[in-house]
């Protein structure tokens, strides 16, 4: 499920076994791909050519042009919903020199090694919270100074788990 605004209202999309659901009704559509990153959909009868412009995984962002109007979409799946319901969604805007925990867990993977470089978005470290796995990624660019934890320790909310330099 993911969630977006749209003309200035929340949006809830979904992927269903029966189908895509849009506020939780039925998104009854025709969709063929034209291209890579086009696509023709019919939908009420209506007919729409869709262009992917910038796809951007690392902070789920996506430019389209639908129409010859350009739409930038900004999604956010359930683990950044979990996050602000919690009261964690700055927990992505920790500054560089440092990653903390945003939530107390159990470190189930390193990724990286002090003195390796990184760009906003890899994956740095990957905790285990309230039987989910999180990964933890850069927030910019950096290199590790210091890796403060290891793959099987149990880390606090605010713990300091990588310096950069």
């Amino acid at each position: 499920m993911y969630q977006t605004t749209l003309n200035n209202q929340n949006v809830t999309i979904d992927f269903t076994a029966a189908g895509p659901t849009l506020n939780g009704e039925f998104f009854v559509w025709d969709l063929v791909k034209l291209s890579d990153r086009v696509v023709h959909i019919l939908h009420q009868n209506r007919s729409y050519t869709a262009e992917i412009l910038d796809l951007n995984p690392a902070d789920k962002s996506v430019r389209l042009k639908i129409n010859g109007h350009i739409y930038p979409v900004q999604l956010k799946d359930r683990f950044d919903l979990l996050l602000e319901k919690m009261g964690m969604a700055s927990a992505a805007a920790t500054k560089v020199n440092d990653l903390k925990a945003p939530m107390p867990g159990l470190i189930v993977g390193v990724n990286v090694q002090p003195g390796d470089t990184v760009n906003k978005g890899d994956s740095l470290l990957i905790l285990e919270a309230m039987k989910m796995e999180n990964i933890l990624k850069a927030t910019g660019e950096g290199v590790i100074k210091t890796i403060r934890t290891n793959k099987g320790d149990r880390v606090e909310k605010g713990q300091v788990l990588i310096e950069f330099t």
